[in-house]
């Protein structure tokens, strides 16, 4: 398996950001962490390994950031209103940065679908509903799309756009609607075993249901825990299957 890191100073974040890339060929697929973890993780944690025979074959081509997390909401000594101003501009750095970086090693017309479990898998499928301009879908293993579940009572402008619980319902803008509809790759997975919260996943798929935006809500059994394990069979399994 080809692997290139490769880093910049990021412009939005005012830091240097590294990114690992995975694969020489095919849709694009960009990795969010989890929590509070850093742009390796999937690599440490045998995700990239469980999904290498996709990526050899060229079907996929992987892009792994840092998330800011530590930085943001899970760092608990700082203001939240400095929280959500941090967040912010880690999604400029993603919109501004990454997809002009994914689109120079791939092309202008490769899709390009986030994937992430836990908070990645809200900060996947945010980036998605935020900007279907740029991004084509996303894949979300063992997510809540509520961010005031991190945000410890925090609420304010930045919040609700960046909680897809709370603007999706209220989204009425219909050229973006139809950019989200036009997706076939909205992917809400979820166990039902150890510290993982189906119901999280099953009240984002009400609310797209109720925007007519299509989208795949799949709830695994109660032995399917909120681990490693769990999301190195979701993720291969749907990239053979559904693409």
């Amino acid at each position: 398996m080809e692997r290139q890191i490769s880093s910049w100073f990021s412009p939005a974040l005012q830091k240097e950001m590294p990114i690992a890339v995975y694969g020489h060929y095919g849709t694009a697929l960009l990795l969010i962490p989890t929590a509070a973890a850093d742009f390796l993780e999937y690599e440490r944690f045998q995700l990239i390994e469980s999904i290498r025979p996709f990526v050899d074959s060229g079907k996929f081509k992987v892009f792994s950031i840092d998330s800011i997390n530590k930085e943001s909401w899970m760092n608990n000594e700082m203001d939240p209103r400095h929280k959500a101003i941090r967040h912010q501009q880690w999604n400029e750095y993603v919109f501004a940065e990454v997809i002009p970086f994914v689109r120079h090693h791939t092309s202008q017309d490769t899709q390009i679908i986030t994937a992430g479990a836990s908070f990645g898998a809200l900060h996947a499928a945010n980036l998605f509903f935020r900007r279907p301009d740029l991004i084509n879908g996303c894949i979300s293993m063992s997510g809540v799309y509520d961010l005031t579940e991190y945000t410890k009572g925090y609420f304010d402008e930045d919040v609700y756009f960046n909680s897809p619980c709370h603007y999706l319902p209220n989204l009425t803008d219909h050229h973006i609607l139809e950019q989200i509809r036009r997706s076939h790759h909205i992917h809400l997975l979820s166990g039902s075993g150890a510290y993982e919260d189906p119901e999280g996943a099953r009240r984002l798929a009400g609310i797209l249901y109720s925007k007519n935006i299509w989208y795949e809500l799949d709830i695994w059994g109660s032995d399917i825990t909120h681990d490693w394990p769990t999301w190195c069979k979701m993720l291969p399994h749907y990239l053979g299957t559904r693409f």
